[in-house]
């Protein structure tokens, strides 16, 4: 008689994974596991320049907030240097110019302090406009997307833009213009990605 196998069940598929929260930004999930969070703080007390706010939702194609998103950013100095060997220069003692942010679970809102950086350096494309890097990741989406974050306060800067000016349609490009308010005396940069639909947000295929 053949002996029954006990196989296994398929666990639930998740694209973002189920404990990514948890493993990347427990604090923000409940769980103080470590004395300082990597990537709460990405500049440092030391940090030069403006002290700014940056806030937005990743919205669906449906035009609803996504509330488990992880977003990452990485980011220059005030100066235009990153915090790497080949970034450009010396940057503050603490400065990382990298961190890591997940939306609110009710409304799908995430924000995170830092100061605006600098012109930076391209790599063999001239000076870029002061921008941030952002990296996302949410359930649904297979594959990390990639895109940035300009500043609207920076027009010139923008339209000379090395980068900015790759993307054909013209109308598209305002798509990664942050807009700047003010709130309680400090510059506050509202940026909306929109993964889908009018007005898509233009990502980078890097």
């Amino acid at each position: 008689m053949p002996q029954e196998l006990a196989y296994l069940k398929e666990s639930a598929s998740q694209t973002a994974g189920p404990y990514v929260h948890i493993g990347l930004a427990p604090g923000a999930a409940g769980f103080e596991i470590y004395r300082q969070e990597l990537g709460r703080d990405m500049t440092g007390p030391n940090a030069k320049g403006e002290r700014i706010r940056v806030e937005g939702r990743i919205i669906d194609g449906m035009g609803a907030p996504i509330k488990d998103v992880l977003l990452e950013v990485w980011q220059a100095n005030a100066d235009g240097h990153y915090a790497h060997p080949e970034g450009g220069g010396e940057v503050e003692e603490g400065f990382r110019g990298w961190g890591r942010v997940i939306s609110d679970f009710d409304t799908g809102e995430w924000g995170f302090d830092t100061v605006k950086p600098g012109a930076t350096r391209g790599r063999n494309v001239g000076t870029q406009a002061p921008h941030l890097n952002l990296w996302i990741v949410a359930r649904g989406i297979n594959i990390g997307l990639n895109t940035r974050m300009y500043f609207s306060d920076e027009a010139e800067a923008n339209a000379a833009d090395p980068v900015l000016n790759l993307i054909e349609w013209e109308n598209r490009r305002g798509t990664l213009i942050a807009e700047r308010t003010e709130r309680d005396g400090m510059p506050v940069y509202r940026f909306d990605v929109r993964l889908q639909g009018e007005d898509e947000t233009v990502f980078f295929d890097v």
